[in-house]
């Protein structure tokens, strides 16, 4: 069944009008795919490690998209309790599927991106059927 925007609400529209659209509220952004693909590269990490893995992002940035993921049931989050503090990050089964799904879209990017980064630049000579 289909998740409300409010929840018991049973008049209120359906959060999602279809897969693709919760699909991509799941990874929208700049950073949810390339976390996915760093833990499915790296299986188990630390946040140190993927904050190093994924050169840009800010510390909360990825904090927040981090939690959002593991809301969402992609991301599994174990906290060990010690001194200091450790805590691993691992896909789910859920996230190991949507990494599935990403790949064709990672391959279509390696096959284009010489094309998409010359349409940026205003410089695109290769037409693309």
């Amino acid at each position: 069944m289909p998740k409300t925007g409010a929840e018991g609400n049973k008049e209120s529209k359906p959060l999602y009008a279809c897969g693709l659209d919760a699909a991509v509220d799941v990874v929208g952004g700049k950073w949810k795919p390339m976390i996915l693909w760093a833990l499915y590269a790296g299986k188990v990490q630390r946040f140190g490690e993927l904050r190093r893995n994924l050169t840009g992002i800010s510390e909360k940035v990825l904090i927040q998209q981090l939690r959002e993921l593991e809301t969402d049931g992609i991301v599994h989050r174990e906290v060990y309790r010690e001194v200091p503090p450790k805590v691993e990050y691992s896909l789910t089964d859920l996230g190991q599927s949507l990494n599935a799904a990403l790949i064709p879209l990672g391959i279509w990017g390696d096959e284009h991106m010489k094309v998409l980064v010359a349409n940026r630049q205003g410089k695109c000579d290769e037409k693309v059927a």
